[in-house]
C-alpha cells in the first residue's frame, strides 16, 4: 500500500493527450505522461483495503500495492524488479491494456480508482531510461530445443521464459517482422514498435533466435518442428476473422479490419506495400462495423488518412454510462466507453444490424442498407435480437470496415496438419492445470494464448505464455524454477 490516508489527500490524476486536431496528424504516440512527483503522490492513494482486488483484476497477477508503495516511496529500482516478476513487458501492457486492474480497485466504488496503468507505465518507462533492463542470460544450458510458433506476446513470453530456463529456442513468424498483432495490427499512435525492438534485441542477447517470413504448415511441415525440437509451442493467435455473408459482400470497398490496419501499419513502419494491396480512407465515408478495440483502431486510422466521414455501428444496445456497482464491482462492468480514437471523430449508431451493401454499376460499395434491432429475453434467459419493423434506413459508404472480432485460429495448414484437438469453438484445446497444463493432444506440443483461449487481452496472453514456458520446462526437466 501507499500512505495510509493517501486516498483522502490526494485527488486522482491520469495521463492526458494531445489536441485531437494534433495528433491526428501522425502516427506517433500522444500521451503526456505525468511527472515523476506526480506518479509517486498517485502511488500514495493505494490504500490499505484489506483484500487486494487489483490482483484478482489482473490476469498476469501484477502485485500492485508493492510497486504502488514502491513509487510512493521513489524507490524505483525496486519497483521495476516487483513488476517484472509477473510482467514480462509491462510497456505493452502500461500503453494498450483496458485496465481491469482499475475496474477492481476498491477506490473505484467511488469512481476514483488508482492510476495503475500510469504507474505500471511510469516504471517500465524510466527503468529503461536508467539502463536497469539488462538480458537475464541462463547460467546453465538444458541442451532441450524449443520451438516457439507466433512471434505475439504470447509467444514472446513463452520464449523469453523458457530461454531464461537455458533451453535453446526458436522463435517463428509467419509475417516479415517480430510482433504478431502487437506489431502490425495495433496502430503505431498506440503501441511505437521500437519498443517490440529494444524487448528483441534484449532476448537475443538471452538466447532467443528469431526466424520471420516462416509460414509453419506452409513453407515447411509442421511435423518437422514436432520431429526436430524436444517441445513445441504453439502461440499463433486467433486470427479468422467473423465475416458479415450479405448481399453485396464482394464489393470493391469491403475489407476486413486487419487487412486495413496491417497495409497501413507497414507503411507508417517504412516497408513497401503496393498500391493495389494498400487500403486508404483519404476523402472517404467510412462506416466501421464493430465496436471494439479493432474497430476503434480503424477509426483513428480513417481519420489520420483524412476520411470524409466515419461512422461506427454497434449490432449490441447502447450501454449504461454508469455501472451499478453493488452488481459488478469488482468485475469488469459492462458500460460506455469512449477511446481516445472515437474522441477524434466518429459518429456511433447502436442497435444496428447490416442488411446488404449496395454498389454502382462498377461494383464499387456505395452504401450499406441497415436496420434498427431489439434484444431481449426468451423464456430460458437467452438473448434474442429482433429486426423493427419499418427502421430501414441507409448508410452512405465508400469504405466498409468489418471489425466484428474473430472466430477462433486458422485451421488450414499447421494445425490441420499436426491434427490437434480443437475444442467446442475451434480453438486450440488445452488445460490450463495440472501435470498436462498447455498441453495439446500431440505429445510435446503446447499451446498458449489466443489460440488456446480464444480472442483476448494482450495481459492475458503474456499470462498464458508464462504459465506455458513453466509447463514445457516441468516436462522438460521433471521441475521448474519459472514462475507461474
Amino acid at each position: 500500500m501507499g500512505k495510509p490516508t493517501g486516498f483522502m489527500e490526494y485527488e486522482r490524476l491520469d495521463r492526458g493527450y494531445e489536441p485531437a486536431s494534433d495528433r491526428v496528424v501522425h502516427y506517433e504516440e500522444f500521451v503526456l505522461p505525468l511527472s515523476e512527483a506526480d506518479v509517486s503522490t498517485q502511488g500514495a492513494r493505494c490504500m490499505d483495503c484489506g483484500i487486494p482486488y487489483c490482483h484478482q483484476g489482473c490476469p498476469v497477477d501484477n502485485i500492485i500495492p508493492d510497486w504502488n508503495d514502491l513509487v510512493y516511496r521513489a524507490d524505483w529500482r525496486a519497483a521495476i524488479e516487483v513488476l517484472h516478476s509477473t510482467n514480462n513487458f509491462p510497456e505493452f501492457t502500461g500503453r494498450i491494456c483496458p485496465a481491469p486492474c482499475e475496474a477492481a480497485c476498491t477506490l473505484n466504488l467511488h469512481d476514483a480508482p488508482v492510476t495503475i496503468k500510469t504507474i505500471e507505465c511510469a516504471i517500465i518507462d524510466k527503468a529503461w531510461q536508467e539502463g536497469w533492463i539488462q538480458p537475464q542470460i541462463s547460467r546453465h544450458k538444458t541442451r532441450r530445443r524449443v520451438a516457439v510458433v507466433g512471434s505475439g506476446p504470447a509467444g514472446l513470453a513463452a520464449a523469453q521464459q523458457l530461454a531464461r530456463a537455458g533451453h535453446f529456442v526458436k522463435l517463428y513468424e509467419r509475417q516479415d517482422k517480430i510482433g504478431g498483432l502487437l506489431r502490425y495490427g495495433i496502430p503505431d499512435f498506440k503501441l511505437n514498435k521500437r519498443l517490440i525492438d529494444r524487448r528483441m534485441a534484449q532476448m537475443r542477447a538471452e538466447g532467443v533466435e528469431f526466424h520471420t517470413n516462416f509460414h509453419v504448415g506452409v513453407d515447411v511441415p509442421a511435423k518437422e518442428l514436432v520431429e526436430n525440437y524436444d517441445a513445441v509451442v504453439l502461440a499463433g493467435g486467433s486470427e479468422q476473422p467473423r465475416d458479415l455473408p450479405v448481399p453485396g459482400r464482394a464489393l470493391n470497398g469491403v475489407y476486413f479490419a486487419m487487412d486495413f490496419l496491417r497495409a497501413n501499419s507497414k507503411r507508417v513502419q517504412g516497408m513497401h506495400v503496393p498500391d493495389e494491396d494498400f487500403v486508404s480512407a483519404e476523402g472517404k465515408h467510412v462506416v466501421v462495423i464493430g465496436g471494439g478495440d479493432t474497430g476503434s483502431d480503424c477509426i483513428g486510422t480513417s481519420n489520420r488518412h483524412g476520411a470524409k466521414s466515419v461512422t461506427q455501428i454497434e449490432i449490441l444496445p447502447m450501454p449504461p454510462e454508469q455501472e451499478d456497482k453493488g452488481l459488478t464491482w469488482p468485475h469488469w462492468p459492462n458500460k460506455l466507453r469512449t477511446s481516445s480514437s472515437q474522441e477524434e471523430g466518429c459518429k456511433r449508431l447502436w442497435s444496428v444490424a447490416t442488411k446488404a451493401f449496395t454498389g454502382d454499376e462498377e461494383g464499387n460499395l456505395r452504401a450499406l442498407r441497415c436496420v434498427k434491432v431489439e434484444w431481449s429475453k426468451d423464456d430460458a434467459g437467452r438473448w434474442q435480437m429482433a429486426e423493427i419493423e419499418g427502421s430501414e434506413f441507409s448508410l452512405k459508404a465508400d469504405l466498409a470496415l468489418l471489425a466484428m472480432g474473430f472466430l477462433h485460429p486458422v485451421h488450414e495448414g499447421m494445425l490441420q496438419e499436426l491434427g490437434v484437438e480443437l475444442d467446442a469453438r475451434g480453438n486450440v484445446a488445452g488445460p490450463t492445470e495440472g501435470t498436462k497444463a498447455y498441453h495439446t493432444s500431440i505429445t510435446g506440443v503446447f499451446t498458449a494464448g489466443d489460440m488456446r483461449r480464444g480472442q483476448s487481452l494482450v495481459v492475458w496472453a503474456i499470462r498464458e505464455g508464462r504459465q506455458c514456458a513453466r509447463a514445457v520446462d516441468e516436462w522438460l526437466m521433471g521441475r521448474s524454477d519459472l514462475p507461474r
